[in-house]
């Protein structure tokens, strides 16, 4: 599962994504990113006013949160 997550975030999109670039990846949309920030659920790097996700916390957050199916 790993290795899907890190297809899924181009490394072109660079070490710290923006909640608009989380977005525009299709990943996570940005009103529930903002929630998942204020309710603590990622850790951010906060540069002035902006939040940046670290992409290797994103892919570690993706899988944290994958529930299997039950087919």
């Amino acid at each position: 599962m790993t290795n899907h997550f890190a297809e899924l975030i181009p490394k072109e999109a660079g070490v710290l994504l923006s909640i608009k670039t989380i977005d525009e990846l299709g990943i996570i949309k940005k009103d529930m990113m903002r929630k998942i920030i204020l309710n603590r659920g990622i850790a951010v790097v906060k540069l002035g006013t902006k939040n940046f996700i670290d992409r290797s916390t994103l892919i570690e957050y993706l899988q944290s949160n994958v529930i299997p199916s039950t087919n």
